[in-house]
């Protein structure tokens, strides 16, 4: 059984709809039914949203851009050094959770579009 390559339109899409809490399949019923509860059928379309295992890459993959996008230019300021370490933390990690609790099921849906569009088999 061969198959087909998947598309660069079709993992954007993907990636796309499932990033906005989409169903990857049809991009109009809703992907989560909770915070991050896929929805097992999409209540437009009726595809099986459950089958795809998004397990730990969502953490993984919030936890790299927090990490490079926000973390690690926050040690080119002067304050990071300076400042007590505790009030640095006080200061930096309510904001730094609060990033990353939104991002979370923001990755998460992309997570799930990615392996709508390649096509990820059923877990067994």
């Amino acid at each position: 059984m061969s198959q087909q390559a998947p598309t660069a339109g079709s993992v954007l899409t993907g990636l796309k709809r499932g990033a906005r809490g989409q169903c990857p399949n049809c991009g109009k019923g809703q992907l989560f039914t909770a915070y991050l509860k896929i929805r097992p059928r999409c209540e437009i379309c009726g595809h099986d949203n459950s089958q795809y295992p998004a397990d730990d890459a969502p953490p993984y993959f919030t936890i790299l851009i927090v990490g490079h996008l926000v973390v690690a230019p926050l040690l080119i300021f002067q304050f990071i050094w300076t400042l007590p370490t505790g009030l640095v933390l006080a200061l930096v990690m309510p904001a730094l959770a609060a990033l990353t609790l939104t991002l979370l099921p923001v990755v998460k849906g992309a997570v799930v579009g990615v392996l709508w569009a390649v096509g990820k088999p059923p877990h067994s």
